[in-house]
This record gives structure tokens, sequence and C-alpha cells, in this order.
């Protein structure tokens, strides 16, 4: 997914993916899984998707602050 945020370009297919949390099994309504990314030029966002009873019933792209991603990475899902 490409996404272009405040004219930075967020691309999960050049980005680097560090860490990856599924939520539920996959085909439940209501589970998802989360994905944080970091683009090449040190950027960080989260990409989500789910089931259609889950927060993320459509694909969703956000730009996270590195403050915010260590602080997501070190929430374990919680």
């Amino acid at each position: 997914m490409k996404r272009t945020i405040c004219g930075k370009l967020y691309d999960t297919e050049t980005a680097t993916l560090i860490e990856r949390r599924t939520f539920g099994t996959y085909g439940e309504a209501a589970g998802y899984e989360e994905r944080l990314y970091r683009t090449p030029e040190g950027f960080y966002f989260l990409y989500a998707l789910g089931g259609t009873s889950s927060p993320y019933p459509e694909e969703h792209l956000t730009r996270l602050s590195a403050k915010t991603a260590e602080a997501w990475r070190a929430s374990e899902g919680e």
C-alpha cells in the first residue's frame, strides 16, 4: 500500500517491516493485523487491515513518530 501524508510517501513495498501483530484468527470478522514499518528515510508508520467487525475493516495507514513507534513496540499488543 502506498499513501502520501504531509508530502512524504509511505510504501509497504519499499519500507522495512519492523514488527507484525495478529489479533484473532485469519478470516475472523473481528480479527486484524498491524504491521510497523520504517521507511528508508527513517520515518515510521503503522499499516493495518482486518475483518468487517475489526477496528480496521479497510486498509489503514498511519504515520508515527519514533517515540510512538517505540511505545507501540513496548506495548506487546496490550
